[in-house]
Parts: C-alpha cells; sequence; structure tokens
C-alpha cells in the first residue's frame, strides 16, 4: 500500500514562508495525481492545491493562489508545496493525498493520505 509522510510544517510569523514535503514510500508517485488538504477543527477538510501525473496540470483553492505553488520530483518520489505570503488563516494540519484518477478537491475521492503536519502562522 502506498504511505505517504508529510514534512516541514512549523511555526512562520505572517508574511513568511514555508514549504511542505509530501514523500511516498513502497510504491511510486510517478501514476497518481497528487493532492494538498488542510484542516482546522470544527470545520471540513478543504482542498488547497492539487497537481496532475507528471505535472500535467495544477490546481489551487482561491483562498491561496498567487501565494501557493505546488510541484512534484517523481524522480526524488515526493510533491512539495511552497507556501508564500502566509496569513493567520493559513494555520492548519496540511494533509497530502493521492488518487490514482484525476485531480480532485473532494477529500472523499482521494485513495490514500499522510497524517499530516501543523503549520500555524502566527506572530
Amino acid at each position: 500500500q502506498l504511505q505517504l509522510v508529510e514534512s516541514g510544517g512549523g511555526l512562520v510569523q505572517p508574511g513568511g514562508s514555508l514549504t511542505l514535503s509530501c514523500a511516498a514510500s513502497r510504491f511510486t508517485l510517478e501514476y497518481y495525481a497528487i493532492a494538498w488538504f488542510r484542516q482546522v477543527p470544527g470545520k471540513e477538510r478543504e482542498g488547497v492545491s492539487c497537481i496532475g501525473t507528471y505535472g500535467g496540470s495544477t490546481n489551487y483553492a482561491d483562498s491561496v493562489k498567487g501565494r501557493f505553488t505546488i510541484s512534484r520530483d517523481d524522480a526524488k518520489n515526493t510533491v512539495y508545496l511552497q507556501m508564500s505570503h502566509l496569513k493567520p488563516e493559513d494555520t492548519a494540519v496540511y494533509y497530502c493525498a493521492a488518487t490514482v484518477t484525476s485531480c480532485s478537491d473532494d477529500a472523499n475521492s482521494m485513495d490514500f493520505w499522510g497524517k499530516g503536519t501543523l503549520v500555524t502562522v502566527s506572530s
């Protein structure tokens, strides 16, 4: 079974930058579309971004467009989420997820999930 592990979360000041990584093990990520979701207590899991196989397409939530960039390096079996101009409302647990179909902002369509990494944006 595909395993995903997020890393790179932590505390950052508003306006700062942070890059998250999603590393796969056991199987290659090459044939999966990979999405980033985030969730805060009491709210539904929100789709943040998604990248198609071979980086053929990318999608972003309106709330992060122009600030976040998703990319993948299949040779390293890793997907990245570069986050800039961070805001307090970006604070959440960030999850990466994989699907064998195509990009979606629907959490229920994802086939595999990481355990998440916490991003806290605060001064």
